[in-house]
C-alpha cells in the first residue's frame, strides 16, 4: 500500500470520518495534527492553498478532504489508489 498522510484537527468530525474510512480499508496512515497555526500554514502550502481539514495525501497525490476521500470510495477508485 502507498503511504497515506492525513492532516487533522482534534475537534474535526470530518477528520474522524476520514480516519474511520482509512482504518476500514486497512490503510496505515501518518496523522499530522494542525491545531497550531504554523502547522496549518505548512499543510496549506502542501495542499495548494487549502486551509480546511482534513487534507489527505496518498503517496504524493493530494486527494483532498473527507468528501473527496469518500467520493473515491463510492466511485470504486480508492482501493486502486491505495494499492498503487
Amino acid at each position: 500500500m502507498k503511504p497515506v498522510t492525513i492532516y487533522t484537527k482534534s475537534t474535526c468530525g470530518y477528520c474522524h470520518s476520514a480516519k474511520q474510512l482509512l482504518h476500514a480499508k486497512g490503510a496505515a496512515f501518518t496523522e499530522i495534527p494542525v491545531d497550531e497555526p504554523q502547522a496549518q500554514r505548512q499543510m496549506a502550502a502542501r495542499a495548494g492553498g487549502r486551509w480546511s481539514v482534513p487534507q489527505i495525501f496518498i503517496g504524493e497525490a493530494h486527494v483532498g478532504g473527507c468528501d473527496d476521500l469518500h467520493a473515491l470510495e463510492r466511485g470504486g477508485r480508492l482501493d486502486a489508489l491505495l494499492a498503487g
